[in-house]
């Protein structure tokens, strides 16, 4: 028979373990750190912008002006243009929305030569980074080239107080599987521990948890 003063002791040991299991690093693994922000993999180095929805499109015709304008891409991806009507635009880089449009235009205008530039885009879903969690602003963000942990933290506003900074995940799809890494934010943040900066790469999901204590 166990004796109170030895279930109280029990109980309490319990607790600890079920404490220390719940703070205890997840599963995942670190990123090597980031290098001459991003050259550390080629990925971020053959990065080309794809247009999203609500992103804003200049389109240039060459010697056509009444046809050159400045559209916002609608939700469903698409846009409209004079003389053009419903013509695919997100999940496309410029130069082949430009070129679709050329096509678009060979109808109308001979030899139509066409430029696209975005202006304040956001980039499609799979594009963006998202942060969750304790950050001060939690929010997707637009990938832009070799863009490191430390800039998508100074782009939120850095970790609330409640933040177990050194438990962050980064949660990226390889080879069409679903990876998590390990992220040390407080270390980068608060020990400035430059090795804890890592590359970041478009469609990543960053999970910033709350420390239990």
């Amino acid at each position: 028979m166990i004796k109170p003063r030895h279930r109280a002791s029990i109980g309490l040991s319990l607790i600890a373990t079920v404490l220390l299991g719940a703070c205890a690093s997840p599963k995942g693994e670190l990123l090597p750190p980031s290098t001459s922000y991003g050259s550390q993999t080629a990925s971020p180095d053959e990065y080309t912008y794809l247009i999203g929805p609500g992103d804003e499109v200049q389109i240039f015709v060459w010697r056509n002006p009444e046809v050159s304008q400045s559209v916002t891409v609608r939700p469903d991806g698409k846009i409209s243009t004079p003389l053009v009507e419903d013509l695919q635009a997100s999940g496309k880089t410029p130069t082949q929305l430009a070129r679709d449009l050329e096509k678009a235009l060979e109808t109308y205008i001979r030899q139509p030569i066409v430029t696209v530039i975005v202006a304040g885009g956001i980039g499609p879903y799979s594009e963006q980074i998202r942060v969750v969690g304790q950050a001060t602003k939690p929010q997707a963000i637009a990938y832009k080239q070799r863009m490191t942990l430390l800039d998508v933290m100074i782009a939120v506003g850095g970790l609330t107080e409640f933040a177990d900074g050194n438990n962050t995940k980064i949660v990226r799809v390889v080879d069409d599987q679903q990876q998590e890494y390990l992220a040390r934010v407080d270390d980068l943040l608060n020990d400035g521990d430059i090795n804890a900066n890592v590359d970041m790469l478009p469609g990543d999901i960053l999970i910033i948890p709350e420390s239990w204590f």
